[in-house]
């Protein structure tokens, strides 16, 4: 197979799902299929292992993009006679015009759900572009089942076996840390001393985090310590009314928001916290929670769209739209070392059922299937 693929998303998303996806992936595919032939489209810094004897890296830039994806790529594409170009980041940059069997990637269709939890700029971009690119596609990779029935559901045109379902991995770097030196590191760079339950994962408003604060607001009373809540996420937009919020009813003691949090920092915040907590109101796949149970943290997390397919019965599953449900999971989990205990087990071995390699071997098979369906 001679296969192309669109790795600036490496490079340009780095720190988000997509950029970790498409680094993962590629990276994961060189390393388990030498006979095949892979052209990466790479801007910036990219991973040292796309370096690979049957990858072909050509740079392009992350300025003038409508230009490399309407002439320099498509150009270059024809000239490789590739079988299959494979576009990671939901499509963007996917040009109509081409002959090249283009396959995408779409990990979720938030915009279309809920429309009034995105920037103005991507919502229009992709309810204009996102019909033509379902259209134009030779076959669709999406991240969890929950996804696919919505791409369905909003595009019923689409023959279904031309979607491929490849679950999404923790990094390796996730792994299970002494307790004692990841609280010793928290005290040291957060001044915080108590233990710690712990959010991760942005303030849009569909990650609910303002729901967390109200739920740890009316039970942390009640609970057998005195635990602190920690929020990792970059104060701007939703972030910035979250802090004005816990400022307005005396919270700033027991909220602590830790701003934007390198990867390097996460697996340390995972393994001391005494639960993750993530009561998300709609995830394609939802990483934060298996990125927690990778580091053996106890999971509190939402019973909708598609968390349920990653955390099986290993995590307290919550309705995030009843408050009651929060609360009382949040007293049941953090008052009994026995269940925590037990989740922490429960979800470390499921954890382990997702690897990078599971991803890029599925992709890898749909790649195939779609490059024989066009011989």
């Amino acid at each position: 197979m001679k296969i192309a693929i669109d790795a600036r998303g490496a490079s340009l998303y780095h720190g988000t799902g997509i950029g970790t996806y498409t680094n993962n992936l590629i990276s994961e595919s060189l390393s388990i299929d030498s006979e095949d032939e892979f052209t990466l489209f790479c801007t910036g810094k990219f991973n040292d292992e796309f370096n690979k004897k049957n990858a072909n890296i050509i740079l392009s830039s992350g300025k003038h993009g409508g230009f490399y994806e309407k002439y320099y790529i498509p150009k270059q594409l024809n000239e490789l006679h590739v079988d299959l170009y494979h576009i990671p980041q939901n499509g963007i940059g996917f040009d109509f015009d081409t002959t090249i069997p283009t396959l995408v990637t779409i990990h979720d269709l938030i915009p279309y759900i809920m429309p009034e939890t995105v920037g103005k700029g991507y919502l229009e971009r992709f309810l204009r572009d996102m019909p033509n690119i379902i259209m134009n596609s030779a076959g669709i990779l999406t991240v969890s089942e929950y996804s696919k029935k919505d791409i369905l559901k909003f595009f019923s045109f689409y023959p279904e076996d031309k979607i491929f379902v490849t679950p999404l991995a923790a990094n390796s770097s996730f792994k299970p840390l002494n307790k004692e030196n990841c609280m010793s590191y928290v005290k040291n760079k957060f001044k915080l001393s108590e233990p710690y339950i712990l959010y991760i994962g942005g303030f849009s408003p569909r990650k609910n985090a303002l729901g967390l604060i109200k739920a740890f607001q009316n039970v942390y009373k009640d609970l057998n310590k005195p635990y602190k809540l920690l929020l990792g996420g970059s104060l701007k937009d939703e972030g910035e009314n979250l802090y004005k919020f816990v400022k307005e009813t005396n919270l700033q003691d027991r909220v602590i928001f830790c701003g934007f949090l390198e990867d390097e920092i996460l697996p340390i915040l995972y393994s001391g916290c005494d639960a993750f907590v993530y009561p998300s109101l709609y995830e394609g796949f939802g990483l934060p929670p298996l990125e927690a149970m990778s580091c053996k943290a106890p999971v509190i997390t939402s019973n909708l769209s598609s968390i349920p397919e990653v955390t099986g019965d290993s995590a307290i599953l919550i309705n995030p739209c009843n408050k009651d449900d929060l609360e009382n999971a949040l007293v049941n989990v953090l008052n009994n070392e026995d269940l925590k205990d037990t989740l922490r087990e429960k979800g470390y071995m499921r954890s382990r059922n997702f690897t990078w390699q599971k991803t890029a071997q599925k992709t890898l098979t749909a790649y195939k299937s779609l490059i024989s369906s066009y011989k």
